[in-house]
């Protein structure tokens, strides 16, 4: 779209561009088709564009790509892209706030990939909302204000680096394109924009405790020209630490490399199995077909050998019922990345169902004092990784606290939006997850 074409599309539909919403349109067809070209869509992906306005970027997706969701906060604009787009079945527009809209409803539409003009007033809101973990994008092209992409993108020793700097780089791969005059908006702004491409970091297979890095990064950047020793808990004792990780015992927050916080964290994680994804050498019961033990192997010979064993899945709802998934972490030796029950997990030797299932919700998921209920079983096959699996349900309010080399993320999901995504994607999920959800029958 032109500048004539925009301008003439915000008279029509009443809007006079506000500065409190951060309105500045993109008026450049040319940077506009740039732009989109560097989302590298192909006709598979489903895109989502937050602030598409006039539809300056929506025009080169539609058609083009299997969905394209838009989200507007302005109602008139929103109701102008409905119209324009009203004969294309390809394209949802949702009248919404980006900083609020319920990211987990988008999940069933993967492969997805994230693209946006963000306004300046909220746009670390709408990226804190969408983009954070667990998320279901693969790859996201942004347009912000130039000096908040300089801190998304920043380095150790910068002035710009910092919390900002962490969180997204912790989950993306951020690079900086290039920058936007102010005159390829309307209306002008009084400063510089800039453009990044954002590449989901499924390739690093370092795992950490998420809630606890953002806890220390926010410590150690809170007065940041101090000494970490002196911001971040007192356990365990710093210069010992420092010294395993190869730091001066003086530094400070700032200089510490992506990497160097991750390793950091992980030695502040006090959880016993955070280095535990699994172990080669536990001892499991073997089983025959009607389920009796015939002896004991170890849990690489049952799995190498495929021997019938015993396995057990909880499925966790809320009061709101809402159904608690898991993503196993990359480091599970089996379906690593993939999504599952929200707890499961092997027998040992001589252990019974019902005393797995307590253990197991303990382990992976810090959840006490709960009784699960059986719910269904199901004869071992190869869909269930040869287990005989009995399937319980409980209800839980309460806080998670869950391994980081065993849970990568977790997500509470209405149960109608899991129905959706397993029938859109079953290659997201375990096999064992499921062969559950079809027995439980939800």
């Amino acid at each position: 779209m032109t500048g004539r074409e925009i301008r003439e599309a915000l008279d029509a539909a009443g809007v006079l561009p506000s500065k409190q919403l951060g309105q500045n349109f993109l008026i450049d067809p040319n940077m506009a088709r740039w732009i989109v070209s560097r989302l590298e869509v192909t006709a598979d992906d489903a895109v989502v564009e937050v602030g598409p306005g006039t539809g300056s970027l929506s025009e080169h997706l539609a058609g083009k790509v299997r969905r394209l969701i838009l989200i507007e906060f302005d109602a008139r604009l929103a109701d102008a892209l409905r119209e324009r787009y009203r004969g294309e079945a390809s394209v949802e527009v949702h009248h919404a706030d980006g900083a609020k809209f319920d990211g987990r409803t988008l999940f069933k539409h993967r492969p997805l990939k994230f693209l946006g003009n963000l306004p300046y007033s909220s746009g670390g809101a709408i990226l804190k909302n969408l983009l954070s973990r667990p998320h279901p994008f693969e790859r996201a092209v942004i347009m912000l204000q130039k000096e908040v992409i300089d801190r998304l993108a920043a380095g150790p020793g910068t002035k710009d680096y910092g919390v900002l700097s962490l969180r997204t780089q912790a989950n993306w791969h951020v690079e900086v394109l290039r920058n936007v005059p102010p005159e390829a908006f309307y209306p002008r702004p009084t400063i510089d924009s800039s453009v990044a491409v954002l590449r989901s970091r499924t390739d690093d297979k370092t795992a950490f405790d998420a809630r606890l890095f953002d806890e220390l990064i926010r410590r150690g950047f809170a007065q940041r020209r101090k000494q970490l020793k002196k911001q971040l808990p007192p356990e365990p004792a710093w210069d010992p630490l420092a010294a395993s990780l190869g730091l001066p015992a003086t530094v400070r927050g700032e200089a510490l490399t992506l990497a160097q916080w991750i390793e950091l964290t992980r030695a502040y994680d006090p959880h016993p199995l955070k280095d535990c994804p699994q172990r080669a050498g536990e001892m499991f019961d073997v089983v025959d077909a009607n389920d009796q033990v015939t002896g004991t192997a170890t849990r690489a010979e049952v799995h190498a050998g495929k021997l019938l064993h015993r396995a057990v899945h909880v499925l966790v709802f809320n009061t709101r019922g809402d159904l608690l998934l898991q993503q196993r972490s990359r480091l599970k030796d089996v379906h690593p990345g993939l999504w599952g029950s929200s707890v499961s997990g092997h027998l040992d030797a001589g252990e019974d169902y019902a005393a797995a299932a307590l253990r197991e919700l303990d382990e992976e998921m810090g959840i006490r004092g709960e009784m699960p209920e059986e719910i269904a079983r199901i004869s071992a096959a190869e869909d269930t990784g040869w287990e005989h699996v009995r399937i319980y349900q409980t209800r839980h309010d309460g806080p998670l606290r869950f391994p980081c080399s065993e849970v990568e993320a977790v997500l509470w999901l209405p149960v109608a939006d899991v129905r959706a995504w397993v029938a859109s994607r079953p290659a997201d999920f375990s096999a064992g997850f499921l062969a559950c959800w079809q027995v439980a029958g939800l």
